[in-house]
């Protein structure tokens, strides 16, 4: 377990990087060479005099370090879901599986344990830090040491309970990220209007171009990160349903394949 969390730091820090460089990148090739175009397109038909309606370009709405910020918290938090989602799909793969040989009508009783523990015990090391194979473990001991049916309930039930309380808190800085797209959104909604005010006296003089810019800042950069939030948390509500019907799924292996033919006698 523990040599997982590190491996999983370690994925999470690299794709910070790897998103923080492709989306700077994209951002410097593609994105502001052509707002700024755009831009000034739209400022040489204006001091030509010329009447239009200006359309909204989508570099010009992304254009600004708001949004660039909120892209890239968008793919490090798209690349820890697919991470975690990537781990509960391989162990719904183990549900699948024939870990324990009992057939119908078959009791298994406490001296059994130790013979049906041993197909899981010989499985490669990454499945055995799975959900199911754990559970399945637990089990197994303790019928086999208590030799109480009871017992065994508790301790699927001790181990499927502490599974979820840590798939739940691994999915705090996803939540973090959720929150904080939204609040990057308003940081520029608050830069751009403060940019307006203080260009407030050239509007009333008549040259409102830097108002409108300024104002376009504080209104894309809201519209952006709210987009972006309402997708991501479309995904991680996907991810949290994967993960809780892993847990339910298992407590019903568990249920169906071990405790109803567990017999003390």
């Amino acid at each position: 377990m523990r040599n997982n969390t590190s491996s999983e730091f370690l994925y999470q820090l690299f794709a910070l990087i790897l998103a923080l460089i492709l989306v700077h990148t994209v951002y410097v090739t593609l994105i502001r060479p052509n707002a700024n175009l755009v831009l000034e397109q739209q400022l040489a038909r204006e001091a030509a005099g010329e009447s239009y309606v200006a359309e909204r370009s989508f570099y010009v709405v992304v254009k600004d370090y708001e949004q660039e910020a909120c892209f890239i918290l968008m793919l490090w938090a798209c690349a820890i879901m697919g991470y975690k989602a990537r781990r509960s799909l391989n162990e719904r793969k183990l549900l699948t599986q024939p870990l324990l040989t009992v057939p119908d009508g078959s009791r298994v009783l406490p001296e059994d344990a130790r013979q049906l523990s041993r197909p899981i015990q010989a499985l490669p090391a990454v499945q055995q830090g799975y959900l199911l194979p754990r559970t399945l473990l637990a089990a197994l001991q303790r019928f086999g040491s208590t030799r109480n049916i009871q017992d065994v309930s508790h301790a699927v039930g001790e181990v499927l309970d502490t599974e979820s309380d840590r798939l739940d808190s691994e999915l705090s800085m996803v939540r973090y990220i959720a929150w904080a797209i939204p609040s990057i959104g308003f940081i520029g909604t608050v830069r751009g209007i403060g940019e307006a005010l203080s260009q407030a006296h050239k509007a009333v003089q008549g040259d409102i171009a830097g108002v409108t810019a300024s104002l376009g800042v504080a209104f894309n950069s809201t519209f952006i990160a709210l987009v972006i939030s309402i997708a991501l948390m479309f995904l991680l509500h996907q991810l949290q349903l994967l993960q809780e019907r892993l847990v339910l799924d298992t407590h019903s292996y568990c249920d169906t394949n071990l405790m109803r033919h567990l017999k003390t006698d």
